[in-house]
């Protein structure tokens, strides 16, 4: 029979399967300690998963439309899928107070608008947010000047003779809007400031009833949005007898400017930006403002917003975050001069 082995000798073909064993796991440790940064780099890197959009509108609105052209176009920038996440209700504010609330760390972003940072703050007893303080601005996308409409076979061809009527007899020119609060009443207001005029506000629940009405002959005039009113002018449904930008519009060449009509002070427009969280790390806010400016240079993007009447316009996240203290600003004044309240 053969001897076993000695307990000296187990011990040193132990001790060798120790010493290699632990060389093994030294040799591995290195190397993990090696390879750590570069992990920790690789998965830091801005961004690593799916952005979400908070759009606080219905879906298949202008705001939801231009949400989706841009949020396609920013998911092939940043190499991760973007999802538009529709969270309408109470003036905007549910959506905004979504992202506001939400962690900042890039991945949570909202569509922000008129509505949301220059009005609803004014109008909403509690919004859930500071259109300033929470929000770190990304960029502006664009803008949507406001057009003054009438029923096509309205005795008013001109702003002028809006006015006259106006003054003539406070009260019986009625403009209409899609409620109290709302970006068409407060352009309504706005303007009969700028003219010195009394009109009576009609305001309806939504939708496009207000229109209707419009189409109808039941209301004098609207001051609507260009993204709204624009399918309804090209149908002639409706006229326009002034627009409130700059420069006459390409697709509206023979529509006078509020400046051409005599009121040069009368600029007011519905716009649309990206923000994020306040305290979002500038490293994703870079990145986020960045890839905006980019989409915003590529020619479809610029065919498709002035397809819905949306002017591009792209402004830097320091330009956006200047711009919305002055429209929030600007409204303020607006909504307590008139004394507006919410619906």
């Amino acid at each position: 029979m053969r001897a076993s082995s000695s307990p000296r000798s187990n011990v040193q073909q132990m001790g060798g399967t120790t010493r290699r064993a632990l060389t093994a796991a030294a040799a591995g440790l290195a190397m993990a300690a090696a390879m750590a940064p570069l992990q920790a780099s690789a998965q830091g890197a801005y961004p690593s998963r799916p952005v979400t959009m908070i759009v606080p509108y219905p879906a298949g609105g202008a705001n939801d439309a231009v949400a989706r052209l841009i949020g396609l176009k920013m998911a092939d920038m940043l190499g991760q899928p973007v999802i538009i996440d529709n969270k309408p209700g109470a003036g905007t504010t549910i959506g905004t107070a979504i992202v506001a609330r939400a962690a900042p760390d890039g991945y949570t972003i909202v569509l922000g608008s008129l509505a949301s940072h220059a009005v609803s703050p004014h109008l909403i007893a509690n919004p859930g947010y500071d259109a300033v303080t929470d929000f770190a601005p990304i960029g502006l996308i664009g803008v949507a000047p406001i057009v003054a409409t009438v029923n096509k076979e309205s005795p008013y061809t001109t702003l002028k003779q809006l006015v006259d009527a106006a003054k003539k007899t406070p009260g019986d020119v009625m403009y209409g809007s899609s409620g109290n609060g709302s970006p068409l009443h407060l352009a309504g207001e706005l303007f009969q400031q700028a003219s010195g005029t009394k009109m009576t506000h009609v305001p309806y629940k939504g939708g496009n009833a207000h229109t209707m009405d419009l189409i109808g002959g039941r209301l004098s005039v609207i001051f609507d949005t260009t993204t709204a009113a624009m399918p309804m002018i090209k149908g002639d449904k409706i006229r326009a007898i002034a627009v409130a930008s700059p420069t006459r519009l390409p697709d509206l060449p023979n529509v006078p400017t509020f400046a051409e009509a005599g009121y040069p002070d009368f600029e007011v427009t519905a716009w649309y930006a990206l923000y994020a969280p306040a305290k979002t790390p500038p490293e994703a806010l870079a990145r986020l403002s960045s890839d905006l400016g980019k989409v915003m240079k590529l020619p479809e993007v610029d065919e498709k917003l002035r397809a819905l009447a949306v002017k591009p316009s792209y402004g830097s996240a320091a330009e956006l975050g200047a711009y919305t203290k002055t429209e929030l600003a600007k409204y303020g004044k607006v909504i307590k001069a008139g004394n507006i309240k919410a619906d």
